[in-house]
């Protein structure tokens, strides 16, 4: 719905009035970067308030539990904000992580690069004891579930978040995560109607694994193996796609559904509309429209778990706002397979994934897409 000199009531003060329109759209394109998470940048401490407080908060990095206190500070770069996104079934299930990408952003702070790894990825587990989890190799999406494990309790998926956290240093060689944030993947259905829908490309033409076109899941075989009726579809080219369309296809993953890539092609998707939303975040549509901007900040907030080593939401959508969406540059890491058919055994990295790491570690991932322009993920 467009908000126009009709469809507002000028009887009542706006919220946003007298708030900058800079201000406006650093805080969507906050949301929007950390998994559509985090970051609100409001004009007035009633908007930080109302913003902040809707955003959950949880010891991702175990540091409050080990009796740390982190002090506010300046939220200076280079920095690295590990963004997972999150599938529950229900309170007593361990949570896996579907979607594991790393923000990585310069000490200039104006640009980003986004990469996601395999969730099939081959790793080593490290022990984690508050979990009874003595370590181990197992896929990375594992790494979550295994932390969450609280004797005598339901799973905490703030504890299983440290322990993917520390799962991905050692993969990657990053020392310290300066922020994370676990989003709930429902959310994201959420946003995307608040919203009023997301344009995206869609590279080819792919079907639903689970999905009816009107939405509705479709029917299990018997004995399970698969799914009967009918599936929806998504074809190549511009396409407008409501909550449910998005978070559909960003799910598929199978080459018989038309992902020929596989979990590599589901990561791509991804990313491609993590993007989608921040140009959709950014539009006028969004950003002039006082009703749609409260919808979307209000679903953003409650499907997050946000930790800022001592700083807030609020704080790194200031830090943020130099980022506009054409300046985060997509990653595609090269990987493959371990075994295959019945004797697959998940992803491996390929060895130039290594120098890419290193590269970041080091500030110089520009030089290095300069010379693997294939690390580039293209968009269509």
């Amino acid at each position: 719905m467009l908000v126009g000199k009709g469809g507002t009531d000028r009887g009542k003060r706006s919220m946003w009035r007298g708030v900058p329109r800079w201000a406006r759209v650093s805080t969507i394109l906050g949301i929007v970067m950390m998994v559509l998470s985090g970051s609100v940048l409001v004009g007035y401490h009633a908007l930080v308030a109302r913003y902040e407080g809707s955003v959950g908060k949880g010891d991702l990095f175990g540091d409050q539990a080990a009796g740390a206190t982190e002090k506010k500070s300046d939220i200076k770069g280079p920095l690295n904000i590990l963004l997972v996104g999150v599938d529950p079934r229900t309170p007593t299930a361990r949570p896996l992580s579907d979607s594991i990408m790393i923000l990585h952003v310069p000490a200039g702070m104006d640009r980003g690069y986004l990469f996601s790894l395999p969730r099939d990825l081959r790793v080593e587990i490290p022990a984690f004891p508050k979990a009874d989890y003595a370590g181990g190799t197992d896929r990375i999406n594992a790494a979550m579930s295994h932390g969450s494990n609280v004797p005598g309790k339901n799973p905490s998926a703030a504890q299983g978040f440290e322990l993917l956290a520390k799962t991905v240093q050692q993969v990657t060689g990053i020392k310290r995560f300066d922020a994370g944030a676990i989003i709930n993947f429902s959310g994201f259905k959420k946003i995307v109607d608040a919203m009023g829908g997301v344009d995206m490309y869609i590279e080819r033409d792919v079907k639903s694994e689970h999905l009816k076109p009107d939405g509705t899941p479709r029917q299990l075989k018997p004995g399970g193996g698969g799914y009967l009726g009918p599936q929806a579809k998504y074809e190549k080219g511009n396409a407008h796609l409501n909550g449910w369309q998005a978070l559909d296809y960003v799910r598929q993953r199978y080459p018989k559904n038309g992902v020929p890539d596989a979990d590599y092609g589901r990561q791509r998707h991804q990313q491609q509309f993590v993007k989608a939303m921040v140009s959709q975040a950014f539009s006028a549509d969004v950003v002039a429209n006082p009703i749609k901007l409260d919808r979307v900040l209000r679903a953003a907030g409650q499907s997050l778990i946000f930790n800022g080593r001592g700083n807030s939401v609020v704080d790194f959508g200031v830090a943020l706002k130099g980022i506009r969406p054409d300046a985060i540059e997509t990653i595609k890491l090269p990987g493959g397979p371990i075994g295959s058919g019945s004797a697959y055994r998940g992803e491996q990295l390929l060895p130039p994934a290594d120098d890419f790491f290193a590269a970041l570690r080091a500030e110089q991932l520009d030089a290095f897409l300069l010379e693997h322009p294939d690390f580039k993920q293209k968009t269509k």
